[in-house]
Order: structure tokens, then C-alpha cells, then sequence
């Protein structure tokens, strides 16, 4: 049986860790590469680096923080921001990235995804898909940090990418994050159940039991989080612990 996976996300603008609440109102949250090395200690399956604001501000990924960060950690480790490009990859991954993660670009380029995984195969390609539950019920895709409304439902949009060779998704609810909540279970089945690639559910950790429920009741292969971790309000090893103790198959 595959194990899940537990990710620590560090969201960077400016240089620094941040975190916020149903993306908006951001604080600081500590030193990337310090919080890096810690959660590679600690027992991190993977980690994910995503420039929050590279998209928007239009430039590419901080390279030399990446570099540095590669430089400490000995677990898979993708980065998402300003990539709208094979180049872009290609120096990402030649810096220290395992995976990269594309949001804004590959909705606005279909085509992109498709280069990346045949440059570099679909399992670098992760599909990074910001998505809020309005009024109708339905979710929808979000682009540019959440700024930006589509009309495109989450679920179609993930389809579509897989199609064109994304190897995993990265879900984020918008109206899940920084609440400590819990994750959108809802929409999470939804997709790990309709697509073929693994699904990470991100947005809404806040306890150890919304870490079994996300697992169990959502079938998601991977959880990511970042505030819970951040300021030590969950340690990784006693995460594994408890999900362990659940019956659900974390690496130790």
C-alpha cells in the first residue's frame, strides 16, 4: 500500500515565509531555509516552495533561494511561482528542484503542460489549482494568487490538465486556508476519486484529526500545510504517530 505523504509548504514573498487566512491578510512566519532544514529533520516526505507573489509581480522564482534551500534538505522538493517556461524549469531543476508547480501560466497556455512533461516527464509536473466554493456550490478556479475568478470549474480543469500529462495536483481551497478548519473533504474525493494522478489536498489544517479525515474520508495521497507547522502547533514526527496509530500508512 502507498504511503500518504505529509508536505510543509513554504509560501515566500519577499524573501521570507508567510502565512495567511483565506489568502489574505499575511504575516510572517519565519526563515525558508531554517523552517527547511527543520521539517527535513523532522520527518517531511516532501516540501513545496511557492513564490506567492512572482506571478503577479511578473518575474520568475527567487533561483538563489531555491539554490539554497536544495542545498540543506534531502527530501523531494517542489517549487511553484513565475514558471511559464522549459527554460524556467530547466533552471529551477539545476538549482535543486525535484518538481515544479504551475498554476496561472498552464490555465492561461494549455499547451504548457504538455511541453514540461515532455521535456522532463510528467511526474516533475505538478498542477497547482487555487479553487473557491461560491454560492452556487460549485468550485471554481482562481488564478494569480487567488485574485483572479474563472468560470472554469476545479474539476474540469483538473481533468484537462491531467490529460495534457500533469502528474499530480495540488488542490488549495481558498475558503479552507489558514481557517484550521480542517481540509475541503467535499472536493477532495471529488477529485482523488475522478482523476488517475495522485491529489494533494492543501488548505484548512488544523488538528490531527483533520489529517485522518482528509486521508480516510477524502482519499488524498498527500496533505500539505503550513501555519500548523510553521509556529509548532503540530510536529511532524507526532503527526506520523497519530496517523500511524490510525491505521493509515505514513513513512516513518
Amino acid at each position: 500500500m502507498l504511503t500518504k505523504r505529509i508536505i510543509p509548504c513554504l509560501d515566500i514573498k519577499d524573501g521570507r515565509t508567510v502565512k495567511g487566512i483565506n489568502f489574505e491578510n499575511i504575516r510572517d512566519a519565519g526563515d525558508p531555509v531554517e523552517l527547511a532544514m527543520l521539517y527535513s529533520l523532522q520527518g517531511a516526505d516532501e516540501l513545496v516552495f511557492l513564490d506567492i507573489t512572482a506571478t503577479v509581480e511578473k518575474r520568475k522564482t527567487m533561483v538563489e533561494l531555491v539554490k539554497r534551500i536544495a542545498f540543506h534538505i534531502n527530501i523531494p522538493f517542489t517549487v511553484g511561482g513565475g514558471i511559464s517556461s522549459v527554460d524556467d524549469v530547466a533552471v529551477l531543476l539545476q538549482h535543486g528542484a525535484d518538481k515544479i508547480a504551475v498554476n496561472t501560466a498552464a490555465f492561461k497556455d494549455r499547451a504548457l503542460i504538455r511541453e514540461l512533461g515532455n521535456a522532463f516527464g510528467s511526474q516533475c509536473v505538478v498542477l497547482a489549482i487555487d479553487t473557491k466554493k461560491e454560492a452556487d456550490g460549485e468550485w471554481y478556479v482562481y488564478l494569480n494568487g487567488g485574485r483572479t475568478r474563472t468560470g472554469t470549474k476545479a474539476t474540469d480543469w483538473a481533468k484537462q490538465a491531467v490529460d495534457e500529462g500533469a502528474g499530480e495536483i495540488l488542490l488549495t481551497s481558498m475558503n479552507n486556508d489558514g481557517t484550521k478548519n480542517g481540509f475541503a473533504l467535499d472536493i477532495t474525493a471529488t477529485l482523488s476519486g475522478a482523476l488517475p494522478v495522485p491529489v494533494i489536498a492543501s488548505g484548512g489544517a488544523g488538528t490531527l484529526l483533520h489529517f485522518k479525515e482528509v486521508f480516510q474520508t477524502a482519499n488524498a495521497d498527500a496533505a500539505l500545510a503550513a501555519g500548523v507547522f510553521h509556529f509548532m502547533e503540530i510536529e511532524i514526527p507526532r503527526l506520523k504517530q497519530y496517523l500511524s496509530q490510525q491505521k493509515i500508512p505514513v513513512r516513518s
